[in-house]
């Protein structure tokens, strides 16, 4: 078993229950070294001293809090550890708020909460119980590695997670961040027909939520790019950037979008700007289902033993076939290819039948 990474008390009220921070999340990132081009050599970060140029021990440094350029006020290690929050060792829920009212931008980072012992299991059930039928999350300050930090504590499945989050004043306003973005009642706004267009796309897009269906691609171009050198070769090939949409050929291009997620589709936006597709007859003494859910049932009803009618799939399905077979560079496909390379994947003779 993992060890937590911090151990303390949870309380809420008058309740406590001792508990472990448990990291809830791994780093799977590539890393490299830095070399220098045209050797093997390691180049290094060393702490040196601006002026002389000499490497610092990292005893000999002291915190420079500047004041102006050049003035510094020094603060010492130790007048800091007597100044941190470090010492503490208590998760204080201060109040509980509604978690579907919590903006996520305010969430950074996961961790697991874990009860100290079995004789605390029941008033840790107890909690976690209670925060999941009242939809809410505790709202606490605690101290980690000598740092403060606002957190939510909230249900998740069986256990607590701790959500440690941004204060108010490190949000950026996005009206002063980002710019262009479209105001109320401008020209920008779009029409009926294309909102229409754009909501029957999102919908023929639509699959269920799956984690493991998603992966690091930049890694798997960056190993095949390294086995591309060690193979001899120096290059490998890169799907290109798509280009931007004009906003003239702007329902044009949603209509070729909707043929190619799922076949049939385009065109059933009109100029009535409903978004609704018309109904699918069911068989007998069935419910009759709508738009593009109706043609998803339909492409599922078509998958016989020798596996599923390709044609009749949105782009979504076959991505999510796409990933179950291992086929290389599908997230760079657009519906036609991921069709013709799970053609090509499939055994010879259920192709046949096909």
């Amino acid at each position: 078993m993992a060890r937590p990474i911090w151990t303390g008390i949870l309380s809420f009220g008058l309740v406590t229950v001792p508990v472990g921070v448990y990291a809830a999340t791994e780093d799977h990132s590539l890393h490299f070294r830095q070399l220098e081009r045209g050797t093997s050599d390691r180049v290094r970060n060393l702490r040196v001293n601006e002026r002389t140029g000499k490497e610092v021990g990292y005893g000999d440094i002291v915190k420079g809090y500047e004041i102006a350029e050049g003035e510094y006020v020094v603060l010492e290690p130790a007048e800091l550890d007597e100044l941190s929050p470090g010492r503490a060792k208590t998760i204080e829920i201060s109040g509980f708020v509604e978690l579907a009212r919590v903006d996520p931008i305010f969430f950074d980072k996961t961790y697991y909460l874990g009860p100290r012992g079995k004789e605390y299991a029941k008033v840790y059930a107890l909690l976690r119980r209670a925060l999941a039928e009242t939809g809410r999350a505790g709202v606490a300050n605690f101290a980690m590695r000598g740092k403060q930090y606002l957190a939510a504590v909230r249900a998740e499945g069986d256990l607590l997670v701790l959500q440690t989050m941004h204060y108010a004043d490190e949000v950026r306003d996005p009206r002063r961040e980002v710019d262009n973005l479209p105001g109320a009642g401008e020209d920008a706004a779009p029409r009926e027909q294309e909102v229409a267009a754009a909501r029957q796309l999102i919908e023929a897009l639509s699959v269920e939520w799956d984690p493991a269906a998603y992966h690091d691609t930049y890694a798997e171009q960056v190993r095949a790019l390294v086995e591309a050198k060690l193979s001899g070769e120096d290059t490998v090939r890169a799907a290109p950037a798509p280009e931007s949409t004009n906003v003239v050929d702007l329902m044009d291009v949603l209509q070729r979008s909707l043929s190619a997620a799922a076949p049939g589709t385009a065109g059933t936006a009109g100029a009535e700007g409903t978004a609704e597709a018309e109904e699918e007859p069911g068989a007998k003494g069935e419910p009759k289902v709508k738009g593009a859910k109706a043609k998803g049932e339909k492409a599922k009803a078509k998958r016989g033993a020798a596996g599923p009618e390709l044609g009749e799939l949105t782009k979504a399905e076959l991505y999510k076939l796409a990933t179950e077979q291992g086929i290389a560079g599908r997230s760079s496909m657009n519906r036609d290819e991921l069709q013709a390379a799970l053609e090509a994947a499939r055994p010879r003779h259920l192709r046949a039948v096909s």
